[in-house]
């Protein structure tokens, strides 16, 4: 069952829609053939991309009503789990639009180091003609070398350093801004936690991507570079028509 819903759903569509593009690509540049692929995967989730984005908007505009509704029933969780629910159904959004996003492009990124990185028949330049659909035929020309210039299985660590920087750039855009500390307030344990949590988001984050990146192959920091770059421009798109 695993293996059916691997390779129907994830697996198979990736290698095969890297192989459409060696083959549709001038040398059969495999580095553009990932970006391609990136696009036309984020193409291929790009409503449930917008949805999870304009969640993130209005859940941004609808925090100091949750605020309050915490502070209200922070004696009954389950009368505050009731409360914020109906916030959240009048304002038409499922909180979790994000993490559903985020737990699709997981086995993504797997198929696409397995179809680059690994030996035995599958990864490329080899070509496994037995996981190929029928319309896709087997390239003539296979360059490993993105642009000429890096081998996409090795390491980059430009590649890793604009995925970093890219990941910094989303995260600060899709971030709500940091309200101040009052001068003289109370410490408030829950406030310290989200304000640190929002800093690790901001900063950790980009510099764990970036080392990812870099320790796994350029394959994999191409994908999450480019993959930034079309969710930046999708948070701008969702900003420009809210």
């Amino acid at each position: 069952m695993f293996s059916f819903i691997w390779h129907t759903f994830f697996f198979d569509p990736v290698y095969n829609s890297l192989i459409f593009f060696v083959n549709t690509i001038p040398n059969g540049d495999v580095g553009l053939a990932i970006i391609a692929t990136v696009i036309l995967v984020k193409m291929v989730i790009l409503p449930l991309s917008i949805k999870a984005a304009k969640t993130q908007r209005i859940m941004r505009e609808i925090e100091p009503k949750v605020k309050a509704l915490k502070e209200e029933f922070k004696d009954d969780r389950e009368k505050q789990a009731r409360a914020m629910m109906d916030v959240y159904k009048e304002a038409e959004i499922n909180p979790f639009a994000s993490i559903l996003l985020v737990f699709i492009q997981i086995p993504i990124i797997i198929s696409l180091y397995f179809s680059v990185s690994t030996g035995g028949g599958v990864a490329l330049p080899e070509i496994n003609t037995a996981l190929l659909y029928s319309f896709i035929t087997e390239p003539t020309i296979v360059t490993m070398n993105f642009l000429h210039w890096i081998d996409i299985t090795e390491r980059s660590i430009l590649l890793a350093l604009g995925a970093g920087v890219t990941q910094f750039i989303f995260t600060s855009m899709t971030l709500p801004k940091l309200t101040p500390k009052k001068d003289g307030a109370a410490p408030d344990l829950k406030e310290d936690f989200m304000r640190n949590m929002q800093l690790q988001m901001k900063y950790v984050m980009p510099v764990i991507i970036a080392i990812v990146a870099y320790t796994i192959s350029a394959a994999i920091a191409l994908y999450f570079l480019v993959s930034n770059l079309v969710s930046i421009a999708q948070e701008y798109y969702v900003k420009k028509h809210r």
